[in-house]
Parts: C-alpha cells; sequence; structure tokens
C-alpha cells in the first residue's frame, strides 16, 4: 500500500485537484492588477480595523483596476454570531466599499470563484489535502486530546518550544499499513501537514509594508483538517487565496509570525504565493501608553458607534487614508476639492508600527467634510440619523424648508461655517433659530465686555427703533451697527479702541455681541446678517423686545 491508497481511504469520494485547477481559471486581468479580498470571521461586530483593511484593500483594487473580493472565514462554527455575515455586508455597504465579488447576503453571492464561504468549500479543501496525502505531505494523526496535553507538559518541563514537530509528531512516522489498519477499525484521526522545515533555518521574506523579514523556518505539523472535516483557517486560506487568484494578502500583523507556514504551505502545494502586506493596529494613547483599540474597552473600536454619533462615513474614510498614508495630509491641502478616489494610495507608504487613532482630529476632519455639504445634503444626512437616533431633533426637522435656510446660512461660500462635527452636533447647534425651543428653554444671557443691564437696554431699543431695517444688504446692515456704536459713545471701528481705549467704553465688535446675545442667547453663531435674514423681521423684533423686558 502506498499514500495515494490512503488518501482514497481517507477521501474516497474527492475529485481530482485538476478538477478545480479548471473550475476557477486563472485570472484576466491587466498588468499590476491587484486582487485582494476582506475575509473576516463573523464572529462579532464590525471592528474599525476591519474596515480600515477593507478600505485599503478596496482601494488598491479600484487603483488597479483589480478584484476586490468578500469571503467569510466561518470555519471556526463555534464562535459565529446570528447575523454575523450580515453585520460585515452592511457595514461594507454603508461606507461604499461593496466588493466586486463575494457574499452579498447570508445565503446569496456573486462571482464565478465561490462558493465565498469556506463553510461551503468542504469538498475543495478535502481535494487538496487528498492531494497532499497523496505526495506523502500530510497525515492522518490519531492523537486524542490528553496525548496532545502530555506532550505540551513534557514539553514545558523540558523547558523546551511547544508543539507537535520533530519527534514529538507521534504520528509522523506510523507506516501507511497501520495507518490504514487504524482507519478501518474506526479510530478518530485529523489531518496534519507533514512540514519539511528546520527550525535553525531561516527564511528571509520582502513584505510590502513591513520590508525584509526574517524567520525561523516552519517545522510544526500544523492540522489542516480538524475532526469535523473543516480545514483550518492556515490551510483554507491557501487553498482560497490560490483558487481566487489572489495577488495581495493585505492583513493584520498579527499574522506576521504565521508567514514561514502559509509560504511553507504554498511551496509544497506547488502554488505561487501571493504578495503579503500586513498593516500595523490602530493604536490608542491610554495616559501616555500606546496600545491596540480593545473591542471590550473602546467605544470607538466598533464601526457601529461612528453611526450612533452621526460621523459622516466621508469623514471615517478620510481620516482612515490619513492614517494610512502620511503624504495623504499634504495632498489634500493641495486639492482640497478633489474626491478621495483621485489619491493615489501606496501600500510601501504605510507606517510599520502602529498608527495612532485620534477622535478629536477625525472630528476635525468630519468638521471639513460637513462644511463642504450643501444644506440639501446636510439636511438628509441630519435627518435620516435623527429617524434613528433622535425623535426630538427629527421632529424639528420636519419643517423641511425652514431648516434648509437653517442650514443654508454660512454654506456655499469660500470658508464655510465649520460647526458641526457630526449629527449628533446638530440639536445644539441650530435650536435657538426655533420659537419653541428659544422661548420655552430657560437661557442664559451671557454678555461680554457690555453687560451693564442699562447699556445693553439701550443699544437693542434704539437698535430697534432707528437702526433695524430688514431690507439692508449685508454692508449698509453693519455700517449701521458702526452708526449705532458711535451715537452710543463705542468706538466704530475696532482699531479706533485699541489706539486709544481709554477713550471708549467698548467697540462696534462688543456692541454686535449684545445683539447677537439678545437674539440667539450665544456669543458664538454663524454670521449674525444670515441668521437675521433667516429668522425674518417679525421674530428679530419680538426677540429683542422681549431681552429688552426680561433686563428691565
Amino acid at each position: 500500500m502506498d499514500y495515494k491508497d490512503l488518501a482514497n481511504l481517507i477521501f474516497p469520494d474527492a475529485k481530482e485537484i485538476s478538477y478545480y485547477e479548471e473550475k476557477y481559471p486563472r485570472r484576466n486581468l491587466p498588468e499590476g492588477a491587484i486582487v485582494t479580498r476582506y475575509a473576516p470571521s463573523p464572529t462579532g461586530f464590525m471592528h474599525i480595523g476591519g474596515l480600515y483593511q477593507g478600505l485599503i484593500s478596496k482601494k488598491l483594487t479600484e487603483q488597479t483596476q483589480g478584484v476586490f473580493f468578500l469571503r467569510i472565514e466561518d470555519t471556526d462554527q463555534k464562535r459565529e454570531v446570528e447575523n454575523g455575515v450580515t453585520e460585515i455586508i452592511n457595514s461594507l455597504k454603508q461606507y461604499g466599499l461593496e466588493a466586486d465579488e463575494g457574499c452579498t447576503s447570508e445565503t446569496e453571492e456573486v462571482g464565478n470563484y465561490g462558493p465565498y464561504k469556506q463553510s461551503l468549500r468542504k469538498e475543495i479543501y478535502q481535494a487538496y489535502a487528498k492531494y497532499l496525502i497523496g505526495l506523502g505531505k500530510a497525515y492522518p494523526c490519531f492523537c486524542s486530546t490528553e496525548e496532545i496535553e502530555e506532550i505540551r507538559a513534557k514539553q514545558e518541563n523540558a523547558k523546551i518550544r511547544p508543539g507537535y514537530y520533530g519527534v514529538w509528531a507521534k504520528c509522523r512516522t506510523i507506516p501507511v499499513e497501520e495507518a490504514v489498519k487504524r482507519i478501518q477499525n474506526g479510530e478518530k484521526y485529523i489531518i496534519r501537514f507533514k512540514s519539511p522545515g528546520r527550525e535553525d533555518k531561516k527564511i528571509k521574506h520582502k513584505d510590502v509594508i513591513k520590508g525584509n523579514v526574517e524567520f525561523p523556518e516552519n517545522d510544526q505539523d500544523i492540522v489542516i483538517i480538524k475532526a469535523d472535516g473543516l480545514p483550518t483557517y492556515h490551510f483554507a486560506h491557501v487553498v482560497d487565496d490560490h483558487l481566487m487568484g489572489t495577488t495581495h494578502v493585505i492583513r493584520g500583523d498579527e499574522w506576521l509570525s504565521s508567514v514561514p507556514l502559509h509560504l511553507q504551505l504554498f511551496y509544497e502545494m506547488g502554488f505561487r504565493a501571493p504578495k503579503y502586506a500586513h498593516i500595523a493596529p490602530i493604536m490608542k494613547n491610554d495616559e501616555g501608553n500606546k496600545r491596540k483599540l480593545s473591542k471590550r474597552k473602546d467605544p470607538e473600536a466598533a464601526v457601529s458607534y461612528y453611526s450612533e454619533l452621526g460621523i459622516p462615513k466621508e469623514a471615517v474614510k478620510e481620516y482612515l487614508i490619513n492614517i494610512a498614508n502620511s503624504n495623504f495630509e499634504n495632498w489634500r491641502r493641495a486639492n482640497p476639492d478633489k474626491p478621495l478616489e483621485e489619491f493615489d494610495l501606496q501600500l510601501n507608504k504605510m507606517s510599520v508600527s502602529g498608527a495612532l487613532f485620534d477622535i478629536v482630529k477625525l472630528l476635525d476632519v468630519s468638521k471639513i467634510v460637513i462644511s463642504k455639504m450643501t444644506a440639501e445634503e446636510v439636511y438628509e444626512n441630519a435627518y435620516n440619523w435623527a429617524s434613528k437616533y433622535n425623535e426630538e431633533l427629527k421632529k424639528l426637522l420636519e419643517n423641511k424648508e425652514y431648516t434648509l435656510k437653517v442650514f443654508a446660512i454660512e454654506r456655499g461660500n469660500k470658508k464655510p461655517r465649520k460647526d458641526i462635527a457630526k449629527w449628533e452636533d446638530v440639536m445644539s447647534n441650530i435650536e435657538y433659530m426655533y420659537d419653541d425651543i428659544f422661548y420655552n428653554k430657560e437661557q442664559k444671557h451671557e454678555y461680554q465686555v457690555i453687560n451693564e443691564k442699562e447699556d445693553i437696554s439701550k443699544i437693542l431699543s434704539l437698535y430697534i427703533e432707528k437702526y433695524y431695517n430688514e431690507n439692508d444688504d449685508k454692508q449698509t446692515w453693519f455700517d449701521k451697527i458702526k452708526e449705532l456704536a458711535g451715537e452710543l459713545g463705542y468706538a466704530k471701528e475696532v482699531k479706533e479702541y485699541k489706539a486709544n481705549p481709554d477713550a471708549y467704553k467698548a467697540h462696534v465688535g462688543d456692541v454686535s455681541t449684545v445683539i447677537r446675545v439678545a437674539l440667539t442667547a450665544r456669543t458664538n453663531t454663524p454670521d449674525m446678517y444670515e441668521i437675521m435674514k433667516v429668522l425674518g423681521k417679525d421674530n428679530v423684533i419680538e426677540r429683542l423686545q422681549k431681552e429688552i423686558q426680561r433686563l428691565n
């Protein structure tokens, strides 16, 4: 009996690998096209690191006219969560990262290289495992869990490297005839890869991001097919990436130490290995120490966190690309209005150490992104967010015609307003424009430089009587505030006040602040002229008069 007899006994129904090699031909793509995948396990919420990886993968394939596919790695079915695949698909879709091929729902997919769920590819893995057994490069292992534990305990006591290798690989040297008999007798077994490696030898490898790395060769006889007939991650990804034509494996750098094993598997199976690009993790500053963003400790680790806050997807993507390539910031400065798609992302310009995630910087990016939106876009985004997360804001926004005017204030000009960083901010940013809230909410009118009641009342009264005209253009409007300031003994120009501060109680800017606070109960708002235009004459006069009454 030989290895092929053993292979046929273990996998009698498995096809020859030539069948799959023909079924999944090499892709016909332009030279330099990148084929890569996002290959998560459906074991919980989408992590920001997963979105980061998916964004980089998708962008590289778009830049090179390649293919981005979604493969679901669900061979560890004990850890799978309900609707895990749907969560992954929806998160990618939400951020405009739909795959060209792969799963489109829990049960549907598109593309010619499927199934794209590993649990549905069992027969394919068994065919390739059968092929390896037939070559004498894989074998059945009959060791029980207790025996494996015993081996590990002996290794720990002897203070040597743990694992199933060399003299510790008990089943490696079992003759074919004995293995056949034990299988025929009904003994349980798994399939292990017979590693040709030696730990005292080194392999040199060039990672696309990390550069030149050196590792000891893999000498572990890893499990490739488990007792349930499904493959381990190591074996499945090698078979899949070969058949699906993956050119670049883009993944987290926690997998860097697996490179010797994965390259060895590709070589022993006669496959061309893809290029590996190991992305440094997204880090967090925790009281001066850098650590990985944690699913357990950090709410910002979950992609859903950004939706809940109402940070636009465009801002999240822009910030992640900024983390990915340090030259992005200069590019964006030189091209403030170009779409993100025009930036040329380069793997070899990615940081080899973890990028620090800065929520403050993300919010700054988000302010800029929102500032470039039209009033209609702001309205639609805010309304959609409020429909899901804030009933009070949703109700406020239902007066669409008026709200569009509010959102149009200081929008579409060279220096648009940047007061909204996330949709969660909208309520507090615009509520003073709505009478129902303005009059029913206790307002704190915190006047600044000019804060004597009598002075404030004089400014507001004279403004209503003599200077306010809703038909004035902006320059006339401001000139009249200057005139008002001069009539009441304040400096008509700020520079006049600075040149001779003892001659005046305050200046025109302080006078306009009095009007602003009386109208909005705020010292900091967008352009006051535009606010007054939106409020309208009756509203402006009513607010100023009520404030005069309150002060008296």
